[in-house]
């Protein structure tokens, strides 16, 4: 008898151990990484939020930029938080030349929108066209329940709006929030993968 409550005992140890393991480990933010290149002739209105935990703990970076005239810009940007490291890095390097911009009075009834949303790694991603004249667009979509690629390559006369959220649950924070919008000409390569694995071994789609 005392053998069989000594090894009950030890596995209501274990099962509590275990549990509270994963409750710790469903706490560390989503690990992400992006890779984008956007040109406009136009307007643009954009702006991300990269962080690792919540209040002022952790790390946080924020980037926007709103504006007319022809911006040329590249963005890396990722966040990594495991037990032993908790980093988020931004590189950006951009051209922005002024001129004032006056849209067209009205917009075009030709309308292009996806949304993906991968709930097993906690990722949404959307995007909507406007089109005035044309878009010529190649989006590729690949989710699993251990990551989400987003491949974007779109060019476009008229407005693009293109959004990005990853939050892995409701118990940690959003690790990325992306929000752009594009007016006039507009041309917008992406890349966004999204995985709780390390960074250094996400495979390349």
């Amino acid at each position: 008898m005392r053998w069989t409550l000594s090894l009950m005992l030890l596995f209501a140890l274990s099962l509590t151990t275990n549990m509270m393991a994963t409750v710790a480990e469903d706490t560390l933010a989503q690990n992400f990484t992006e890779h984008s290149w956007v040109f406009v002739n136009g307007y643009m209105d954009e702006s991300r939020i990269l962080q690792t935990q919540s209040g002022f703990s952790g790390q946080k970076i924020i980037l926007g930029t709103r504006g007319s005239g022809m911006a040329t810009r590249t963005i890396d940007s990722e966040v990594y938080r495991d037990s032993n490291m908790d980093e988020a890095s931004l590189t950006i390097s951009a051209d922005y030349d002024y001129k004032p911009y006056s849209p067209p009075l009205t917009q075009g009834d030709l309308k292009n929108a996806l949304c993906a949303k991968n709930y097993q790694v906690g990722s949404v991603y959307s995007e909507t066209y406007y089109i005035d004249k044309d878009l010529i667009k190649d989006t590729t979509i690949y989710q699993n329940d251990n990551m989400s690629v987003y491949q974007i390559s779109s060019e476009i006369q008229g407005t693009a709006k293109i959004g990005t959220r990853v939050q892995k649950n409701a118990d940690t924070v959003p690790s990325y929030m992306m929000h752009g919008t594009y007016v006039g000409y507009a041309q917008i390569r992406s890349e966004t993968i999204v995985g709780n694995s390390s960074v250094l071994t996400l495979p390349c789609p």
